[in-house]
């Protein structure tokens, strides 16, 4: 870079090399020590006084007035070689400083006002985990342990109708960072655990209900099982097996971004256990005398 260079080409050179070079983002080796390095100089040459006064041989890479006798004796930087911002085809070498928090904000979305020292020091990695809750943990919401890769436990609170494969951020629980870096976080991702009674398809909830063939001739009442409890169902007369009834409200709760589900109960006719003489006896009659085809139509 030419010494004459703009402010605005002194800003994009720093641009290019604190995205190459921050440590969330990079592969390079030394990164965060090269890092450090871009944002030292940027101290002096983001100012146009202090690269006026540096310019002129009145401070030195960090910003000190510089002391003429003790230069020739290895202490400092020349002039033009502030932190590495070369007045020539070469690269950047520094020592440790800070890098503008509003360019960072920009170019990674960093958060502004945690100070010079903060930006330097990268964050924690986080731990992704999953876990299987239970359906009627997610009905109700409620408190879950998860157990951590690196052998801690923590319990998590669920949240009432959380939507499948959503994700629960625990801050500050993941990895430790190096050099005071904020920790990392936990991210929790949340499966519905198979239950033995219900099927989920979105939000709503499958369920078969066993009834008797008399309840399915003349009609009754069936218990039918939620996750918040059983409630009856009455069944009209000559209901078939397969029909399906739609109960409102009682699938999966409402969370955020979704409406509660309904449940939707199958009817299944269930004969007795037992063989029953009579009713077998039935059977046979009805087949002489008023057989029918529930296949019909079906082509």
């Amino acid at each position: 870079m030419a010494k004459q260079a703009s402010a605005a080409e002194v800003k994009s050179a720093f641009r290019k090399l604190a995205k190459k070079y921050h440590p969330d983002q990079s592969k390079e080796p030394r990164a965060k020590e090269r890092f450090a390095e871009v944002g030292s100089a940027w101290e002096i040459l983001g100012d146009e006084k202090k690269r006026a006064a540096f310019d002129r041989g009145e401070i030195d890479a960090d910003g000190k007035p510089r002391a003429p006798q003790f230069e020739g004796f290895g202490f400092g930087r020349q002039p033009g070689a502030a932190a590495g911002f070369e007045w020539g085809p070469g690269g950047f070498s520094a020592g440790p400083g800070s890098v503008d928090q509003d360019i960072l904000s920009e170019l990674f979305g960093g958060r502004r006002g945690r100070g010079a020292r903060a930006s330097r020091a990268a964050k924690g990695e986080d731990i992704a985990v999953t876990i299987a809750v239970p359906l009627t943990t997610i009905a109700s919401g409620g408190s879950v342990r998860v157990a951590l890769p690196t052998g801690r436990t923590l319990d998590v609170t669920v949240p009432a109708g959380i939507e499948d494969g959503k994700s629960i951020r625990l801050r500050g629980q993941g990895h430790s960072a190096e050099h005071g870096g904020a920790q990392g976080d936990v991210l929790v991702a949340v499966r519905y655990a198979p239950h033995p009674t219900f099927k989920v398809e979105g939000r709503d909830l499958k369920v078969d209900v066993p009834v008797t063939l008399y309840d399915a001739v003349l009609g009754g009442k069936v218990r039918v099982p939620t996750l918040t409890g059983e409630v009856e169902l009455a069944v009209a007369p000559g209901a078939g097996g397969g029909r399906v009834m739609r109960l409102r409200g009682k699938g999966l709760p409402a969370s955020q971004d979704a409406a509660a589900g309904d449940l939707l109960a199958s009817m299944r006719i269930v004969l007795p256990a037992a063989e029953d003489p009579e009713l077998t006896e039935l059977m046979r009659k009805w087949r002489e005398r008023k057989p029918y085809d529930p296949r019909a139509g079906r082509g």
